[in-house]
């Protein structure tokens, strides 16, 4: 087993989310001791800022994004859907790169989100793009709140 494994940045404490703020875990930092952890933001690395305008995906999940058949659109109306599949490509390049294990993602998050997302400010069941590409590449991401 790979003791490398890749992680939302925001999980780790660093402020990487929409709002510029983290969403820190530490029951999951304590769990990583021992591992070479590389922090990851897909929406960053597809070239967003933080802070940024928040963004949902408008009708189903990641995967309808990456067919083509779903849009991301920040609350400012822009089309960023663009810039979510390059962060996760980007992601899967990171993971392929550095050999790692497994990948901890911030559930809920339009990029990040396992089992569930964000829509109309409502939490829904749905991946978020880089999920659902990371999942199209075979690998099982693990959702973390």
């Amino acid at each position: 087993m790979s003791k490398i494994v890749l992680v939302s940045s925001c999980l780790l404490g660093i402020k990487s989310r929409y709002d510029g703020r983290d969403a820190k875990n530490e029951k999951l930092i304590k769990s990583l001791k021992g591992f070479v952890v590389i922090p990851i933001c897909p929406e960053q690395l597809g070239g967003l800022p933080t802070p940024r305008p928040a963004a949902e995906i408008q009708k189903h999940g990641g995967k309808a994004v990456l067919k083509g058949t779903a849009k991301v659109l920040d609350e400012t109306g822009e089309d960023v859907t663009a810039q979510f599949i390059r962060g996760a490509k980007e992601t899967f390049k990171i993971m392929r790169i550095s050999k790692a294990g497994t990948i901890y993602l911030k559930d809920r998050s339009p990029s990040c989100g396992v089992t569930s997302i964000k829509r109309n400010g409502k939490t829904v069941r749905g991946q978020g793009v880089t999920a659902a590409y990371l999942k199209s590449k075979g690998i099982k991401a693990k959702g973390v709140r």
